[in-house]
């Protein structure tokens, strides 16, 4: 499947979404660093390069509550792929 997408697009869309998050929630970096564990530089980091460690992404998607969303992206689908599938199974 072609995607015009990039993984930096993606990494930044990842980054604003917790900035707006962190702030829709009342938190300061300094606020959000001592609930997530993720220093506060790296949150800053993070909210202006989309630069993270996989582990502290997964720390601060946690606080915001988007963790369990995350961990469906890796459940396999048992949806039908393509038209033969679904004729199959008729």
């Amino acid at each position: 499947m072609l995607s015009l997408l990039t993984p930096f697009d993606v990494q930044l869309e990842f980054s604003k979404f917790s900035k707006k998050t962190r702030k829709m929630k009342g938190y300061s970096t300094q606020d959000f660093s001592a609930k997530t564990g993720v220093p506060d530089s790296t949150i800053r980091k993070f909210e202006k390069t989309g630069e993270i460690s996989f582990r502290q992404f997964l720390m601060i998607y946690a606080e915001i509550g988007k963790l369990t969303e995350l961990q469906k992206l890796t459940q396999l689908s048992d949806a039908p792929k393509n038209l033969d599938e679904v004729l199959k199974d008729a």
